[in-house]
């Protein structure tokens, strides 16, 4: 049998998906609170962990926090490096063709740092993701271009722009496995990210630096992750990255006659 909800939560079912970004909004918009959390279906919260990051955004000295992010702690107990910077141009370049794997510094995620301390950081991952009502009100919520992936990180530049700092806090823990149910669309869930990366470069980035990162995502980036596929000797990780990039060119004309543009 399954239990009832508590009366105060509120269920929301769709008839169709309508991404990330979208259902967000619409949950949002369901709520009252000070504060909205986004949490992923993959995250767990313990007993402290939402007391202690509302208790530090109510400090009269932390006003100006937007979004607060904590310790994601993995399946081994580790703690995940989930905090990232702003992507450059030359960041998704060096992710595309791997160079970031080799000079960590030269990607956008934080990989070179132990998450050991609070620090005001560019990006807190979305798994855990607590902001306040109206900041996210006067932003416009996240942006549903965004069908899933980079929405969080779209919204923390956003966020920075108007003034809102983010801050990685330390002293409170969550759970998280990661790759939550995308694992099983491994495809899917590469053309997604694929997408939205061609999206927050036209949204962020000069026409120039976004078509170079176009051309490089389009031309370069599928024969290195090719050859990885092979050097695993994965076939299918081969036949699911040509996937994912047919999807992606068929979704290019739309997404250059008015989903990146506009």
């Amino acid at each position: 049998m399954i239990p009832m909800p508590s009366p105060k939560v509120k269920i929301a079912r769709n008839e169709k998906n309508m991404g990330f970004a979208a259902a967000c909004n619409q949950g949002a918009a369901l709520s009252s609170g000070e504060f909205i959390l986004f949490l992923n279906p993959d995250a767990k919260l313990f007993a402290d962990s939402l007391a202690i990051s509302v208790t530090f955004m109510r400090q009269p000295e932390n006003d100006d926090v937007g979004i607060c992010g904590i310790q994601l702690l993995d399946e081994s107990g580790h703690v995940s490096r989930s905090c990232a910077r702003f992507p450059s141009v030359n960041g998704f370049l060096a992710h595309a063709v791997g160079l970031d794997r080799v000079f960590p510094r030269w990607g956008h995620f934080m990989a070179e740092w132990d998450h050991a301390q609070t620090r005001d950081v560019d990006h807190v991952i979305g798994a855990f993701f607590l902001v306040r009502r109206a900041m996210f009100e006067a932003l416009g919520g996240f942006d549903e271009r965004f069908f899933v992936y980079l929405e969080d990180l779209d919204f923390s530049r956003r966020a920075r722009n108007a003034g809102w700092r983010t801050v990685y806090l330390a002293d409170a823990q969550a759970f998280h496995a990661g790759g939550g149910t995308s694992r099983q669309v491994k495809a899917r869930r590469l053309f997604y990210a694929l997408r939205s990366r061609l999206l927050y470069a036209f949204k962020h980035f000069s026409r120039a630096g976004a078509l170079s990162v176009m051309l490089v995502t389009l031309l370069v980036e599928p024969f290195p992750r090719s050859v990885m596929a092979l050097l695993r000797g994965s076939w299918s990780g081969l036949k699911e990255t040509w996937s994912a990039y047919g999807m992606l060119w068929r979704w290019l004309p739309q997404g250059l006659s008015g989903g990146m543009t506009r």
